[in-house]
């Protein structure tokens, strides 16, 4: 008898900001650029929402938040975190994702780290930063910039602040 495959769980906090005013009016989301050699020079669809992995041990949303801090190396705002639901991406992982209001300066952004063997086979073991960049973005901006995976958890937020 096999055991069914077990799919790593994801959470993450996608922050968004009310920008201008009058005819400029509208909404921001943070997004950030995947760190580490596989991702270098690579604009579209290289743009991520702050999320990571977690365990039975932890509820989603602490894990996003967890997250949060660990890649930004800044505390997660505070304030109504909305329910974007839940992504199953291509590779299976299941994506939690909440929404919450805020602002930051990306150029305080002090950003984890994670090790992998690089160049590949090399023996080499090196540190790189989880995310590189931050950066505000407007929703149309922010589609080209986006995976592709975690598009539809921008237009739910689009949705549910357009009602």
């Amino acid at each position: 008898m096999t055991q069914p495959k077990r799919y790593k769980r994801s959470a993450g906090l996608l922050l968004f900001r009310r920008s201008g005013d009058g005819a400029e009016a509208g909404v921001e989301v943070l997004l950030g650029h995947m760190g580490g050699p596989l991702w270098a020079g690579r604009d579209a669809g290289g743009w991520a929402i702050p999320k990571g992995e977690y365990g039975p041990e932890e509820t989603p949303r602490d894990a996003a938040r967890r997250e949060f801090a660990e890649e930004l190396g800044l505390p997660p705002p505070e304030g109504e975190y909305l329910p974007l639901g839940e992504v199953r991406l291509s590779s299976g992982k299941l994506v939690t994702v909440w929404a919450v209001e805020g602002d930051l300066d990306p150029a305080l952004m002090v950003p984890g780290t994670f090790t992998m063997e690089w160049p590949p086979h090399s023996g080499t073991e090196r540190e790189f930063p989880e995310l590189d960049q931050v950066a505000w973005f407007r929703p149309t901006l922010a589609r080209n910039k986006l995976m592709a995976g975690q598009l539809p958890f921008l237009e739910r937020l689009l949705t549910l602040l357009a009602d």
